[in-house]
Formats: structure tokens, C-alpha cells, sequence
């Protein structure tokens, strides 16, 4: 992978943290920090429109289905067996 020189600026706390990144030994160099925080973003950024969409539709679907006559412990209850069979 082609490497490009890149010149930042950066406040002195952020220049604090990324030094104690390198101290801690999980770094190497400046570089690898900042390479390791873009590739999180980026990663995040793939997942998020997905999880957005999870959500908006899990939404749509609870106001489509209306109230409910149900206790808020019956609901919990519900939602724990449902909870329960997706993870067993």
C-alpha cells in the first residue's frame, strides 16, 4: 500500500494522548496511532448506516403496532424470552 506524508496539527492534549499511546507500548510512533484511529472511523462509519436502519425500522414497527393493553412487566417479560430464544 502506497504511504503519503501528511503534515497535522494538533492541540497539546491530543499530543499529550497520543504520546501516552506510544508510552504504553501499543504504538510504535505518532503515525500508527493516528493510522489506528482512522481505521476505526472507518470502520464505524461502514457499520453505522446499517444500525441506523435497524433502528428506524424497529421504530416504524412499534408505532405501527399500536398500544398496548399489556403491563410494563409483562412487556419485559416478553422482551426477555424473545432476548433469551435469539441468543440461545
Amino acid at each position: 500500500m502506497t504511504m503519503v506524508k501528511k503534515s497535522i496539527t494538533v492541540t497539546s492534549q491530543q499530543d499529550s494522548w497520543i504520546k501516552a499511546q506510544i508510552e504504553s507500548g501499543y504504538f510504535g510512533n505518532e503515525s500508527e496511532v493516528i493510522r489506528e484511529l482512522i481505521r476505526e472511523r472507518q470502520i464505524e462509519e461502514q457499520e453505522t448506516p446499517a444500525e441506523i436502519e435497524a433502528i428506524r425500522k424497529a421504530l416504524i414497527e412499534g408505532e405501527k403496532s399500536g398500544f398496548s393493553d399489556r403491563s410494563i412487566d409483562e412487556i419485559w417479560k416478553e422482551a426477555r424470552q424473545r432476548h433469551k430464544m435469539k441468543h440461545a
